[in-house]
């Protein structure tokens, strides 16, 4: 495959697909599980952060049952994704257990990264599990969740993903060369797209549909590169068979199509948390109005002189001076009980007045907008 240059940066979400893990509906291709795994063990140990986001749970579990065609009833779709994701997990532990790698297992449904509250939780535990060494493996809770609630996709879900951890690259391994102009199993002289803007509108017409196992095809491909993009992050559509299409990256050469963001992650995650509705409000001290228009910093508890309003965990915030003019907004770590708690406060004492540590900030930096 040819490659290209492209800077990765050091936080990456991998997706792999379950056409891809499944060998076709023949059970997990451990063999392609375990050069995935060397390779992102390879990349971690570079330096890169990595959150995998696995589909196959379904296809694993319709292998286990004996079930030849995907079932169309949620119930049995639920049943086999109980199934199947004993068996996909354990080939990941098993794998980077070899390399004396811890893993955890993650299961969202939309409703988690919907409510605010469990999207600071979610992330919270993330870039927990990162900054102990851990890799996350994520796949859609689809033991519980309803057609209403499903994130329809594991590509959707990873570029959520990709927003919780400000994701600098998505990675969506596929059993396809990358994003062409047509479908390159119907036309054997489509052309590939190297390179593109996600939000391209010209693109809509190239996707195609999902295989028999997966639920993915090109069509949710480019939604969550469009996804993913509007949190800055940048989106590669590789060929998942490839050998060291993973590490070729973090060495800065891409095989496939390239769907990029217009703006880097933190900017757009900026102008994300500006669009919000404010739900209460937190009376600054001068010294923590300084320190947040000067310095960026996060903001503290002991800046904070009292609270206003009722919300929770989560909530986006107006945070004003003692004259009641706007200085930034966040998305807050406590709700505003506990915050009146411990306004005013060292950080040190969270814990003895809440009886738990949440965050040792109110409001950390990357969740903030000053102005």
């Amino acid at each position: 495959m040819t490659t290209h240059a492209y800077q990765p940066g050091q936080t990456w979400v991998i997706k792999v697909g379950s056409s891809l893990l499944t060998s076709n509906g023949e059970g997990l291709d451990l063999k392609l599980v375990s050069a995935w795994v060397d390779d992102i063990v390879a990349v971690y140990q570079a330096g890169i952060k990595v959150v995998l986001v696995s589909s196959g749970a379904v296809a694993e579990g319709m292998k286990r049952l004996g079930i030849q065609t995907r079932p169309r009833a949620l119930h049995l779709l639920q049943a086999a994704a109980a199934v199947g994701q004993m068996g996909l997990i354990q080939a990941y532990e098993s794998e980077f257990k070899r390399h004396n790698l811890h893993t955890a297992q993650i299961l969202l449904t939309h409703d988690d990264l919907r409510s605010r509250e469990r999207y600071i939780n979610a992330r919270s535990t993330l870039n927990s599990l990162l900054a102990l060494g851990v890799i996350p493996v994520v796949n859609e809770n689809d033991t519980v969740v309803t057609d209403e609630i499903r994130f329809g996709d594991n590509d959707t879900l990873a570029a959520l993903v990709a927003n919780l951890i400000e994701a600098d690259t998505l990675l969506l391994l596929t059993d396809q060369n990358g994003f062409f102009e047509s479908d390159p199993r119907q036309n054997s002289k489509a052309k590939l797209i190297v390179e593109a803007d996600a939000t391209d509108v010209t693109l809509d017409a190239m996707a195609g549909d999902g295989g028999k196992l997966g639920r993915g095809g090109m069509v949710t491909k480019l939604r969550a590169a469009r996804t993913a993009a509007r949190s800055g992050a940048n989106t590669i559509i590789s060929p998942g068979r490839s050998s060291g299409v993973i590490t070729e990256l973090a060495a800065g050469r891409y095989s496939g199509t390239l769907l990029r963001s217009q703006s880097g992650v933190l900017v757009a995650r900026k102008q994300w948390l500006a669009g919000l509705v404010t739900s209460g409000r937190l009376v600054l001290d001068q010294g923590a109005v300084d320190v947040l228009r000067k310095s960026g910093r996060s903001l503290l508890p002991i800046g904070v002189k009292a609270v206003q309003g009722s919300f929770t965990r989560g909530s986006m915030v107006a945070c004003v001076d003692e004259q009641g003019i706007d200085v930034a907004r966040g998305l807050v770590n406590y709700s505003a009980q506990e915050a009146a708690a411990i306004c005013g406060q060292s950080s040190s004492r969270i814990e003895a007045l809440l009886g738990y540590v949440g965050e040792d900030e109110l409001i950390h930096r990357n969740n903030l907008v000053v102005g």
